[in-house]
This record gives structure tokens, C-alpha cells and sequence, in this order.
């Protein structure tokens, strides 16, 4: 199961820090992060290659209905498009994205206008792009199955899903 840690941060944006022992503890975290997403919302998401942003997607997916075996990492179709029983998802990966400039081109502005929740692998490839409001999420490898969350809300409608996310499990 997640443990939660960290209080929310004093400055502008509110912070969450969450240590998840091992992908199957990733069902709980992910159930809370669903049911608090505003629609739309804009997750921005950070991590080293292999950190595990794809499987974060899927579980979050899975949460909104969506079978998690058709979420698949973006990296060469840069956007894949989902449609769940409770939230329509865009997965989009940056990484091999010239930059902000590209993005008319593979029809980022129309995919993201149908989804209820983008979330974006390597986000700092747009940079110039990215909302000012929404959701950072920073995942780091702690151990082989261990990882740490850090959700920071960038703008006051996220600042109740970090709430979320913090809040304790219960089994």
C-alpha cells in the first residue's frame, strides 16, 4: 500500500509526496487521483527513463475504466487516445518532439480539446506550451519496485487533488 508523507507546502503551489512500495500499491494512489481530477486536467509527468510514467497511465486508466493492456508508452505515436467508462485519456509522449513548435503538426490541439485528462510523459519538451495550470507529477526510482511520487499543484483547481493523494489509504 502507499504511505503518504509530506504536508502540503506553504508557497503558492500545494505539495504531495508519496513513497509506493511496489506497482500493485499503485491501484489505490491512482483510484484517488481519478476521483479527484478535475475535467479537464493537465498532468504533467516527470521521471527518468523507466521511472515508471507509462505504468502510472495505465493504472490511472484502469481507474476510469479503461482496459490498462491498451496503454501502451506513446513514444513512437507521440498521442494515443483513450475512452473509459468514467474519463476520456490522452497519453502523449514528447520525447522525440523538436519542441512546442511541432505540436500543430501531430494534432496535439485537437486531441487535447476531446480529453477529459491529458497526461504528458517529458513535458519539459514543450515547455513553452504547457498550461500554467496543472498537475506536476515527479516520479523517482527509490528501489527496483519502489517508487516516490511528488504531486505539486501548479494553480488552485489541483490543489484538491493533491489533497487526494496524500489522504491515507484504507484497505
Amino acid at each position: 500500500m502507499p504511505s503518504t508523507a509530506e504536508p502540503a507546502s506553504q508557497g503558492p503551489n500545494r505539495t504531495a509526496v508519496v513513497h509506493v512500495t511496489h506497482e500493485t500499491a499503485l491501484a489505490p494512489l491512482a483510484r484517488r487521483l481519478a476521483a479527484a481530477l478535475p475535467r479537464p486536467a493537465f498532468i504533467a509527468l516527470h521521471g527518468d527513463l523507466g521511472a515508471g510514467k507509462t505504468t502510472f497511465v495505465k493504472a490511472v486508466a484502469a481507474a476510469a475504466g479503461i482496459d490498462p493492456a491498451e496503454v501502451v508508452s506513446p513514444t513512437f505515436g507521440l498521442l494515443h487516445e483513450h475512452v473509459g467508462k468514467t474519463a476520456s485519456i490522452l497519453h502523449a509522449d514528447m520525447y522525440r518532439l523538436p519542441g512546442a513548435d511541432a505540436l500543430w503538426e501531430i494534432g496535439w490541439h485537437d486531441a487535447l480539446s476531446q480529453a477529459d485528462w491529458a497526461f504528458v510523459e517529458w513535458p519539459e519538451r514543450i515547455g513553452a506550451a504547457l498550461p500554467a495550470d496543472r498537475l506536476d507529477v515527479s516520479i523517482t526510482i527509490e528501489s527496483l519496485s519502489g517508487r516516490i511520487f511528488t504531486f505539486a499543484s501548479r494553480g488552485p483547481r489541483y490543489d484538491p487533488v493533491v489533497d487526494a493523494v496524500r489522504a491515507p489509504t484504507v484497505p
